[in-house]
């Protein structure tokens, strides 16, 4: 399983959520404490939003916690919605093309979760993906399939819709249990998106919080400080809107 945080809200420094804070996300790629395993140590990534539509995306094979470009980057970029992850495989290669977030066009998609057996249905999974955006199938993940066919089911258009109709489809692939689990967050630049879900009730953990200090939001894997009764669990089966001060929480 994987560890991811995003932010939505007035411009911060990408440090104030991934670097600076007690349990940041660089903390929890080697002390996660509510998943599987305590260490993501598989790669790293952050897709962030500026002056062009497309996000900046910096991923790297390293831990998180020893590449210093990162720390460099976050204590120097500003950004008004930004997604970050550390990964912990579940079988794909450790490789650059296999770090999350990954990015089409104005779009960005992370994800922590499985799909059991995936790899007996990755060739199912593939060509399910519209030809128009094959071309941007660049690693071998579950998660980058996920995106890609949930962008040629309607994403830009229906975001909620075409999640679900993706997670239905990726339920009927799979071949072991648990059939399907995941927390995903994406955006297309100006509104940030959440997702958790389970087909056996056993969801990822998700929370997000408002800062009044930061004026924003952050939807994290798990909480990042000490101040736990200002977060706010997502339910499992929820699909989430953030933007500004707004929160929508719709049943999945």
């Amino acid at each position: 399983m994987c560890r991811w945080a995003a932010y939505v809200g007035q411009p911060v420094f990408l440090s104030e959520i991934i670097a600076d804070p007690v349990h940041s996300l660089i903390n929890q790629s080697r002390n996660a404490e509510e998943c599987k395993t305590n260490l993501n140590a598989d790669g790293f990534g952050v897709a962030w939003y500026g002056h062009r539509p497309e996000p900046g995306l910096y991923r790297d094979v390293y831990p998180a916690w020893s590449d210093p470009n990162l720390r460099a980057l976050s204590e120097q970029v500003k950004s008004a919605l930004f997604l970050a992850h550390v990964r912990a495989s579940t079988g794909s290669a450790i490789s650059r093309n296999n770090c999350h977030p990954f990015a089409v066009d104005q779009w960005s998609f992370m994800h922590n979760g499985q799909i059991g057996g995936f790899e007996a249905a990755r060739k199912a999974a593939d060509m399910l993906i519209p030809d128009a955006l094959y071309r941007h199938r660049r690693g071998a993940t579950d998660s980058e399939a996920f995106f890609l066919v949930a962008l040629g089911n309607g994403l830009a258009t229906d975001p909620i819709g075409a999640i679900a109709r993706t997670i239905a489809t990726f339920e009927a692939l799979a071949t072991k249990t648990p059939k399907f689990r995941m927390t995903s967050a994406f955006s297309d630049g100006e509104i940030l998106y959440a997702v958790r879900y389970a087909s056996d009730g056993v969801a990822p953990t998700l929370y997000h919080r408002w800062s009044t200090l930061q004026k924003g939001r952050a939807v994290v894997s798990e909480p990042f400080d000490a101040a736990c009764g200002l977060w706010q669990e997502v339910p499992d089966k929820s699909f989430c809107v953030f933007e500004g001060q707004r929160v929508q929480i719709t049943t999945l």
